[in-house]
């Protein structure tokens, strides 16, 4: 049985959505958020991170790391985040032998707010007046596969429902959809394989 989850992210926007969309999976298990600089900080300091919590990570105990695949190959990417858990002696789905994993890989495509693409009655609900036809529209039904970068094309949707005028303030937007985030509804394939890799350690 699983107690506490320690989750590694790449970015603020990210912790600050997961803050409140991981109660919504997994109701009342424990964890905690990391937030890095940037994908680059986090890929620089996993290797350092997960042999110190090697050393002591109690057997109830599990980590998550999540990365936004941006323009990586997501097997390379998955297949790098995997190997620097072993190298760690730390046990994954894919590696390391016994029952009991102690971290789980997952990879954002291509990046946060394509979860967001995925439950656009939150945007919606976050944002009134942005546009109800998007996820129907050609280049937005797959919520994975929108070109050009999630957040610039969230940032245009947004400006055009006269929100955000600025600039996109990712860690505003992240707080103010995620609110309205219901996990079970989402389109996006990525989140699908978070959400249910973090209900699999539910209590």
């Amino acid at each position: 049985m699983v107690s506490h989850v320690e989750i590694l992210v790449e970015e603020l926007s990210m912790e600050a959505a997961l803050r409140l969309v991981v109660p919504k999976i997994v109701g009342g298990l424990s964890f905690q958020v990391y937030p890095h600089q940037c994908k680059h900080d986090l890929l620089d300091k996993l290797p350092a991170r997960l042999r110190g919590y090697a050393a002591w990570l109690p057997g109830d105990w599990r980590i998550m790391v999540i990365v936004d695949r941006d323009d990586d190959h997501c097997d390379l990417l998955k297949q790098r985040l995997e190997g620097v858990a072993q190298q760690a002696g730390l046990r994954t789905r894919t590696h390391g032998r016994g029952p009991r994993v102690q971290v789980v890989n997952r990879i954002a495509i291509e990046e946060l707010e394509a979860w967001f693409f995925g439950d656009w009655e939150a945007v919606r609900a976050a944002y009134p007046g942005v546009n109800a036809n998007i996820p129907a529209k050609q280049g937005y039904r797959d919520s994975d596969a929108i070109a050009g970068g999630t957040w610039e094309a969230l940032e245009r949707i947004l400006q055009r429902a006269g929100h955000f005028r600025t600039g996109l303030r990712k860690i505003e937007a992240a707080r103010g959809i995620a609110r309205h985030m219901e996990p079970q509804r989402n389109r996006s394939t990525s989140f699908q394989a978070f959400r249910d890799a973090l209900s699999r350690m539910a209590p």
